[in-house]
């Protein structure tokens, strides 16, 4: 058996900084650090951090109050923000740079009194915080029927926003729909979909073809990881999402010889090692990285770390 070990793969820039702020706040100010929501859809992340004594909770009526709260990198609506100042809590924002990007345009359609039609999942975390931004300026379509379905009252003050992990063939179909619907809809001056989800979807779309079976690291209720599988299984390529080795089932590699594996942009690089040595001790597996294109973004940490004790400069 073959292994191609696709990259870019894993965490990308706003999850790294995410688990740093978490890290770097539990080793300096101790346990319990309160989180709202996941800091990212990974079990194994979670579950790392819960046993170092963070705390996920989805209401702020969990936290008490004066407590250290971080935001996750999904980010949150205005309404959290005002709800986490009322109960006096040293709220850190771990929400991705990208994120805020939407929120921020979000924040100026509605001020320009356009509707905005926002491309995403319904529930989401990323989804209800950008919505919570504008809620009486937004809606929320999901498919190409909900763009046939639309109303709006000014097709001529209409925008469109995006979900960053989205599957960008699906956002492009949307989008070329809502555009030969309502020509004079405006856009982001810069796409959405995150620099890391179009690179590991890439890299998905150009090596899945040369493999039987491609396996990708990450959780269920992570959504660029599961167009990851979503996109393998397009191509007519047998695509299985887990979180780690103890997932995996031989039967998938009866009469395989080529394997894929990547890994979404929530996931740790230590639960592919481990895949990869399952593969190599079972299949006596070979392995072959392949890099399709090089990432070297970087976010920096929050100041209120600073302000906290954290951190003594903006690193780390």
């Amino acid at each position: 058996m073959k292994v191609i070990l696709a990259s870019p793969r894993g965490f990308c820039a706003g999850v790294n900084m995410a688990i740093d702020c978490l890290d770097l706040t539990l080793k300096a100010l101790g346990p319990p650090i309160y989180v709202y929501h996941e800091i990212v859809h990974n079990k194994y992340v979670v579950e790392r951090f819960r046993n170092e004594g963070a705390v996920f909770v989805d209401t702020l009526e969990e936290v008490p109050l004066g407590a250290t709260l971080l935001f996750s990198a999904h980010g949150v609506s205005p309404e959290i923000r005002s709800l986490a100042a009322q109960r006096k809590l040293a709220a850190i924002d771990a929400t991705c740079p990208l994120v805020t990007k939407v929120h921020l345009e979000a924040l100026k359609f509605a001020r320009m009194g356009y509707t905005i039609v926002l491309i995403g999942h319904e529930g989401h975390d990323e989804v209800v915080g950008t919505m919570g931004e504008a809620p009486e300026a937004i809606v929320l379509v999901e498919t190409p029927e909900d763009v046939a379905a639309l109303q709006v009252n000014d097709e001529t003050k209409l925008a469109y926003l995006t979900q960053t992990t989205l599957s960008v063939d699906d956002a492009n179909r949307i989008i070329r729909c809502l555009k030969e619907r309502f020509p004079h809809i405006q856009g982001p001056p810069k796409e959405d979909i995150c620099y890391a989800t179009q690179n590991r979807q890439e890299a998905v779309a150009k090596l899945a073809d040369e493999s039987d079976v491609v396996l990708v690291l990450g959780s269920q209720n992570s959504s660029n990881s599961q167009r990851l599988a979503e996109l393998a299984r397009e191509r007519g390529v047998s695509a299985h999402l887990i979180d780690g080795a103890h997932e995996i089932d031989d039967v998938w590699f009866q009469d395989v010889d080529t394997v894929l594996i990547t890994a979404g942009a929530s996931a740790p690089e230590k639960v592919v090692e481990e895949c990869v040595e399952y593969l190599e001790r079972k299949f006596s597996a070979t392995v072959e990285p392949r890099s399709l294109r090089e990432e070297n973004v970087s976010f920096p940490l929050p100041k209120m770390l600073k302000t906290l004790g954290v951190v003594t400069t903006t690193g780390k």
